[in-house]
C-alpha cells in the first residue's frame, strides 16, 4: 500500500513513490465495444494493478460451488502528494452472468482530503435471494473521481472464498450484546511501529502501544480474535505547537479477516493532545451476518482484524512535518468458544483462523517499515481489463515507499520556513 508525506506545496499528477518496480506486460487493447477476455480472480491470491482516471476494470470470478460465499476486497492507493476531494474513491460491483447485481459497495477519501489507502468490499453471499447459483460472475472496479489528480491508482485484489457450515447455523442476528462502553485501557505505553499494508500487518495483543508518524502516512496493525472475542479500540494523536485546525486529522479504521470495513473514525485537531475510539462492537459471531448494521455484520468470523492509522498529509502545512506521536489503545474480552464447522477449507487456507500472539515479534522488513507485501504467496500477478491501457504490472515494494516518505519529510523540513 501506500505510505507518502505531504510537502508544504501538493504535488498533482503521474508521480511515484520512489522504490516502486515495475514489470512491462503486453498492453491490453484501447477501444469502445472491444470485445476482452476478462483476466480471471482466483480465491485466496492476490493480484495487483492500477486504476485510470475514471476508469473501469473488470474481472471474472467462478464460483464451481454455489453453496459457498465470495468476497473480494479491492483496495485503491492514490499516489503521494495528489489531490482528493470528499467524494473520490473506488466503487465494486459484482454481477451474475445475468447481469444481475449481487452486491455493490463504495470507500472514498472523506472529509480528511488526505489520499490514503482505502478499500472497498464486493461479495457474492450465498442463500440470499439474487445470485444463488453457481457460474461466472464479474466483478467491476470503477474509478470515483471528480477531476483532480490524472496519474492512475494502484490497486490490490484479495478474493476470498467462504464454505457452507457443516450443518445448518444461525439464521438471524443476535438479539443482544453489550454496548456500553468500557473504561479506556491504562498502562505504560510499548513502543509498536505498523506495517505498510494487509499483508504486512504487525500483530498486536491487548495494551497500550506507542508509534511516530510523519504526516500521510498509512500503518496496519493485525489483532487476533477468536470466536466469542471482542475488541474496542481508541488512538490518541499527541500534541504540537502551532496554531489552527486540521479536520480528519487522524483517521482509525478496523476491517474484518476479508477486509471489510467495520468501523471508522477520525478527529479534528487543533495542537492540543486529543482521543478518538471506535464505537462499541459486539463479540465475533457467524449470526452477526444477519445484521443489518455494517459495524456489527462485519464481525462475522473469526481471524485477523485490521487496525488502520492514518495521519492527515494536511497536517505539515499548519503544524509542521512531524514525526508526532500516536497511542493505541487495544482492549479484548469476551469468553472464547468454539466456531461453526465449516464444509471444506476457506480459500486462502487460515484466513478465518487468528493468528498467534506476537507481541515481541521484530519489525517487520527492519525497523517495522514494512516489506513487500505478500511476497510468500502463491501468486502475485496484476490483472485488469477494460480500459486500462497501460500494460504494466505493478509489485508494490511498501518498505521503499515508506522509505519514500522520509525522505519527502526530510525534504520537506529543511526547506520549511522558521519565520
Amino acid at each position: 500500500m501506500r505510505y507518502g508525506a505531504a510537502s508544504g506545496r501538493r504535488r498533482v499528477g503521474r508521480h511515484r513513490p520512489r522504490g516502486l518496480r515495475l514489470r512491462p506486460r503486453r498492453p491490453h487493447r484501447r477501444g469502445h465495444g472491444l470485445r476482452r477476455r476478462r483476466p480471471r480472480l482466483d480465491p485466496g491470491r492476490i493480484y495487483r494493478g492500477s486504476l485510470p482516471a475514471h476508469g473501469r476494470l473488470t474481472y471474472r470470478l467462478d464460483l464451481a460451488d454455489a453453496t459457498a460465499t465470495a468476497y473480494v476486497p479491492v483496495t485503491a492507493v492514490p499516489p503521494a502528494h495528489t489531490d482528493v476531494t470528499s467524494t473520490d474513491g473506488i466503487r465494486v460491483t459484482v454481477r451474475d452472468a445475468h447481469g444481475t447485481a449481487c452486491s455493490f459497495a463504495t470507500a472514498r477519501f472523506g472529509a480528511g482530503l488526505s489520499p490514503r489507502p482505502v478499500t472497498a468490499l464486493g461479495k457474492r453471499e450465498a442463500g440470499r435471494a439474487l445470485c444463488r447459483g453457481a457460474g461466472t460472475y464479474s466483478v467491476l472496479v470503477e474509478r470515483l473521481d471528480t477531476g483532480g489528480t490524472s496519474a492512475p491508482w494502484d490497486l490490490e485484489l484479495a478474493p476470498v472464498m467462504e464454505p457452507r457450515l457443516t450443518s445448518p447455523g444461525p439464521t438471524g442476528a443476535p438479539q443482544a450484546w453489550d454496548s456500553a462502553s468500557p473504561e479506556p485501557i491504562t498502562g505504560e505505553a510499548r513502543e509498536r511501529a505498523g506495517g505498510a499494508g494487509f499483508t504486512a500487518a504487525r500483530a498486536l495483543g491487548p495494551g497500550v502501544w506507542r508509534t511516530a508518524l510523519v504526516p500521510g502516512r498509512t500503518v496496519f496493525y493485525k489483532v487476533p480474535l477468536d470466536w466469542g472475542r471482542r475488541l474496542q479500540a481508541a488512538a490518541e494523536l499527541g500534541g504540537a505547537a502551532g496554531h489552527g485546525y486540521v479536520g480528519g486529522a487522524l483517521d482509525l479504521s478496523l476491517y474484518d479477516p476479508v477486509r471489510g470495513l467495520a468501523d471508522d473514525v477520525s478527529l479534528g485537531y487543533t495542537g492540543v493532545r486529543k482521543p478518538v475510539a471506535l464505537a462499541p462492537l459486539p463479540p465475533v459471531e457467524y449470526a452477526n451476518r444477519y445484521a443489518a448494521p455494517a459495524a456489527v455484520s462485519a464481525l462475522r468470523f473469526a481471524g485477523d482484524y485490521y487496525l488502520v492509522l492514518h495521519l492527515s498529509d494536511r497536517l505539515t502545512e499548519t503544524f509542521g512535518p512531524g514525526p508526532y506521536e500516536v497511542t493505541l489503545r487495544v482492549r479484548v474480552d469476551g469468553r472464547a468458544h468454539a466456531g461453526p464447522g465449516y464444509a471444506g477449507r476457506p480459500e486462502p487456507d487460515g484466513v478465518f483462523t487468528p493468528t498467534a500472539q506476537d507481541e515481541a515479534a521484530p519489525p517487520i522488513g527492519g525497523g517495522g517499515a514494512g516489506s513487500a507485501g505478500g511476497a510468500g504467496s502463491p501468486a502475485m500477478k496484476a490483472v485488469a481489463a477494460g480500459g486500462i491501457g497501460l500494460g504494466t504490472a505493478l509489485l508494490l515494494v511498501l518498505g521503499g515507499w515508506t522509505l519514500a516518505a522520509r525522505r519527502d519529510q526530510t525534504r520537506v523540513s529543511a526547506q520549511k520556513p522558521t519565520a
